[in-house]
C-alpha cells in the first residue's frame, strides 16, 4: 500500500498503482482492501461550516437516491466517502454518484477494487478559500477522469459545471446555463440553485425528497377530503330534494283523492 508525501510534505494513505494492483494475487487484494483506511484525518478535512454545507449535501443526496430507486436503476450515491484513485492522494467528495453499480453501504470506495471510477461530483462551499474546489479539485477531478464537476457555493448561492468533452479530455471544459439550469449529461437531470439548496430536474419535474412529499400527498389528501365532503353535502343536498319531491307529491296525490271523493 504505502504512504506518499504530497507537495506540502504530508503524509497520506495511498491505494497501489494500477501496474501494482494489477501484479497482485487475489489474496493481496483482498488484504489491501482491508487495511487502507475508511476514515479521513482532520489534516485532510475542511473546517466544519455548519448547516450551509450539510443541509444542501444530504437532501441532494437523498433526491438522487431516491430517483435512481424509482427508475430502478443501479447506482451508488454517497457522500463523504474517501476514495483510492491509483497511487493517488485520497479524496472524500461532499457528493458522489457511480452509475451501474451494486448499490449497497461502502467505508470507502478503493477504484481498482470497484473496477469503476467516479462518474459525478459535487462539492459544495460554504465559506473561507474557495481554491480547493475552484481550482485544485477542477484540476485534480478533471485529471483523474471524472466526467462531471459541479460546484454549489451555498454563500454565493451560485453553481458552476465542469465537463470531460471527451471520455479521454484531462481537462475540463466549463459548462453554460440555461435559463439558470445547468444539464448533467451523466445524471440526465438539470440542476438549479432554488433557495439555500440545488433542485435537480427531470423535463419539468422536480426531484422532491421525502418532507416534500409527504407536503405534497398531505395536500393532495386534504383536496380529496374536501372535494369527498362537497360530494356528500351535494348528495345529502339532492336526497333532502328527494324527500321534499316525495312528500308534495303525496300531498297533491292526497288532494286529488279528496277532490274525488267531493
Amino acid at each position: 500500500m504505502g504512504r506518499h508525501t504530497d507537495k506540502v510534505g504530508d503524509a497520506f494513505p495511498r491505494a497501489p498503482s494500477q501496474e501494482e494492483w494489477d501484479r497482485m494475487g487475489q489474496e493481496e487484494r483482498d488484504r489491501v482492501v482491508a487495511t487502507l483506511p475508511h476514515e479521513v484525518t482532520y489534516e485532510e478535512m475542511a473546517m466544519p461550516e455548519g448547516d450551509d454545507h450539510q443541509e444542501p449535501k444530504l437532501l441532494a443526496r437523498e433526491a438522487l437516491r431516491g430517483y435512481f430507486k424509482r427508475r430502478g436503476r443501479k447506482a451508488y450515491v454517497g457522500s463523504e466517502l474517501p476514495v483510492y484513485y491509483p497511487a493517488e492522494r485520497r479524496f472524500a467528495p461532499d457528493l458522489l454518484v457511480v452509475l451501474d453499480v451494486e448499490n449497497h453501504r461502502r467505508k470507502k470506495w478503493l477504484v481498482s477494487h470497484e473496477g469503476h471510477g467516479l462518474d459525478w461530483v459535487m462539492e459544495i462551499h460554504a465559506g473561507g478559500d474557495r481554491k480547493k474546489d475552484a481550482e485544485f479539485n477542477v484540476s485534480r477531478y478533471a485529471r483523474l477522469g471524472i466526467p462531471e464537476y459541479f460546484i454549489f457555493d451555498g454563500g454565493r448561492l451560485t453553481l458552476e459545471g465542469y465537463r470531460l468533452a471527451t471520455p479521454d479530455a484531462r481537462v475540463y471544459t466549463r459548462m453554460e446555463s440555461r435559463n439558470g439550469r445547468f444539464l448533467s449529461e451523466v445524471l440526465g437531470l438539470e440542476l438549479q440553485v432554488e433557495g439555500e439548496d440545488v433542485r435537480f430536474w427531470t423535463g419539468n419535474a422536480p426531484l422532491l425528497v421525502s418532507d416534500e412529499f409527504i407536503e405534497r400527498l398531505e395536500d393532495q389528501t386534504m383536496i380529496l377530503q374536501r372535494r369527498a365532503q362537497e360530494e356528500s353535502r351535494r348528495a345529502d343536498e339532492e336526497s333532502r330534494r328527494a324527500d321534499e319531491a316525495e312528500r308534495r307529491a303525496n300531498e297533491l296525490e292526497a288532494e286529488l283523492a279528496r277532490l274525488r271523493r267531493g
